[in-house]
C-alpha cells in the first residue's frame, strides 16, 4: 500500500513538471500593417485671400511674342477655375512661360513656369473641379488637369470644336474676346515634343536650349473688371454731407479708372474647316468634334 501511494505520488510529479516545460506561447498576436501613405494621394491647394466669385467678370490681356490677345473670364462658369487663374494672373505667374504644346486644329497649351522654383511650388497646388457648364468651343479657354480635382496652373485655349472634351471634366472658364488671329499664328512647329518634366525640373533653360523658337508670353495683366452681383463699389468715394465748395469752372469727372478694351475685328468666329471625327476626308467639320481625332490626341495634364 504504502508502495503504490509513493508510486502515484511520483508519476502526478513528472506529469505536472512536464506540462510547465511545455507551456503555450501566451506573446500577443502582431497587428495588422497600414499602408504607408503614397505621394499619389496627397492633395494640396494654394491659398488666396480673395473669396471665390460667382458672378462678375474679369478680361485679361496678354503681350506675346506674336502679339496680343484678350481673354474674358466668366467665373459663373467655373468659379474655382476663374479665381485660381486670377490669382495666377495678378501674381505675374504667367509672364514669360513658354506656348509649350501646340496641336494646329485642338488647342494650345501653357501654363509651366520657367522658374523651376515656382514650378515645383504649384505642381501639387490643386483647386477643386467645377461643373461643366460651356462647352470647349473654339476660343473658349479651360485649366489642364489629369484626373479629378487636379488643376493646377495649366491652361489651353481650344482651336478645334472639343465637345469630347466635356464628358472628361475639362470647365471652359473664359473665352478669347480679341486677337484669336494671335493665338492661331502662335508656333506649332514643336508640337508635343517639349517633356513637361524637363520643363518643371529645369524651366526655360531647357526650352531655350532644345526648342528656341517657341513663342511665349511677355506679360499677362487684368485690364478690366467688373463686380460681381452686390459688391461694394470702391471707385468712387462715398458722399457725405459736407457742403459743397462755390461752383467754379471745375471739369467733369472722369468715366472709369480702366477703360474697357476696344473690340476689333479679330474677336474670335474661328469656324473650323476640318475634316469630321473619326474619319479625316476634305468635307467640313461637323459640329460639336474637333478637327484632330481624338483618338491621335494626348491626354489634356
Amino acid at each position: 500500500m504504502r508502495r503504490s501511494s509513493l508510486t502515484l505520488f511520483l508519476f502526478s510529479m513528472a506529469v505536472l513538471t512536464l506540462g510547465c516545460r511545455f507551456k503555450p506561447d501566451e506573446s500577443p498576436a502582431p497587428s495588422p500593417s497600414i499602408p504607408a501613405e503614397t505621394e499619389d494621394t496627397i492633395t494640396t491647394t494654394m491659398e488666396s485671400d480673395e473669396p471665390v466669385a460667382t458672378s462678375g467678370t474679369y478680361k485679361v490681356k496678354f503681350e506675346t511674342s506674336q502679339g496680343n490677345f484678350v481673354v474674358e473670364v466668366h467665373p459663373e462658369w467655373a468659379p474655382n477655375g476663374a479665381a485660381r487663374f486670377k490669382e495666377l494672373v495678378k501674381s505675374g505667374f504667367y509672364d514669360e512661360t513658354r506656348f509649350f504644346r501646340n496641336v494646329p486644329g485642338f488647342m494650345v497649351q501653357w501654363g509651366i513656369s520657367g522658374d523651376p522654383e515656382v514650378a515645383k511650388k504649384w505642381q501639387n497646388a490643386n483647386i477643386p473641379d467645377d461643373p461643366v457648364k460651356k462647352s470647349n468651343e473654339p476660343g473658349m479657354i479651360t485649366f489642364a488637369m489629369r484626373g479629378p480635382n487636379t488643376r493646377t496652373t495649366q491652361v489651353f485655349i481650344n482651336y478645334g470644336n472639343n465637345s469630347f472634351l466635356n464628358d472628361q471634366g475639362f470647365s471652359p472658364f473664359g473665352q478669347v474676346v480679341e486677337g484669336m488671329d494671335v493665338v492661331k499664328s502662335l508656333n506649332s512647329e514643336y508640337g508635343e515634343s517639349p517633356d513637361q518634366g524637363q520643363i518643371v525640373a529645369r524651366g526655360n533653360e531647357y526650352l531655350n536650349e532644345n526648342f528656341p523658337r517657341l513663342d511665349y508670353i511677355k506679360k499677362a495683366t487684368i485690364i478690366s473688371e467688373t463686380p460681381a452681383e452686390g459688391a461694394p463699389e470702391t471707385g468712387e468715394p462715398e458722399m457725405t454731407s459736407t457742403p459743397a465748395p462755390e461752383a467754379t469752372s471745375t471739369p467733369a469727372p472722369a468715366t472709369t479708372t480702366t477703360p474697357e478694351p476696344v473690340k476689333t475685328s479679330s474677336t474670335p468666329a474661328p469656324a473650323t474647316t476640318s475634316t469630321p471625327t473619326p474619319t479625316t476626308t476634305s468635307e467640313p467639320t461637323p459640329t460639336g468634334t474637333s478637327d484632330v481625332p481624338p483618338e491621335t490626341i494626348e491626354p489634356i495634364q
